[in-house]
């Protein structure tokens, strides 16, 4: 049983800013006795949708009130909505705030600044739109995902990967011959 999160859903969960757990963190350290109540509930319930509803019903009554949410949380579906493609100058004049408090409100709430976050919705779509069964250009992907010039793409891969742009897609073919039917390759893979 897991959760697929926003970047900005773990606060309201919680109750502990973001930038304060260290990953990977346990729900009971989180939750303390809810998390084993939850499990025991889990563990005896009749069928995977009644799983499904003890799950939601606990995290709904986990959620709590967090000053500056719907900031960042708005800040995020932009950032989402723009694939990261969005200057932080634009966010800032549409969220209405200065670039200081958008930022000290990311690293509360989110763990990570809202450059940062941008950082990672560009590389994961250039990711998704590698194909690595075909040519790749990569001069055209860096300045499809809004790369000043190839160099800062390949920065940017190297530090989310590890790999320099070659290593990346011989790592994406081999898997793909290696796993033919595997779900993994219809989008990203995963990364450091």
């Amino acid at each position: 049983m897991g959760v697929h999160l926003k970047p900005w859903g773990l606060a309201p969960l919680t109750g502990v800013p973001a930038g304060m757990l260290g990953l990977p963190v346990s729900v009971e350290a989180v939750w303390g006795a809810v998390a084993k109540e939850l499990a025991d509930q889990l563990d005896s319930a009749a069928s995977p949708g009644a799983m499904l509803d003890i799950f939601e019903g606990a995290l709904v009554n986990q959620l709590r009130p967090v000053a500056g949410l719907g900031l960042v949380r708005d800040t995020s579906g932009l950032i989402d909505r723009s694939a990261g493609s969005l200057s932080i100058g634009r966010l800032t004049e549409a969220a209405g705030v200065s670039t200081t408090h958008l930022a000290s409100r990311f690293k509360e709430l989110v763990g990570i600044t809202p450059k940062r976050l941008a950082r990672t919705y560009r590389f994961a779509e250039v990711v998704r739109s590698i194909d690595p069964a075909g040519e790749v250009d990569w001069a055209e992907v860096a300045h499809r995902a809004g790369f000043h010039d190839q160099s800062h793409f390949n920065h940017d891969l190297r530090q989310f990967t590890g790999l320099t742009p070659t290593a990346y897609l011989e790592l994406r073919r081999r898997f793909a011959a290696e796993h033919p039917a595997s779900a993994l390759d219809v989008g990203p893979l995963p990364t450091l």
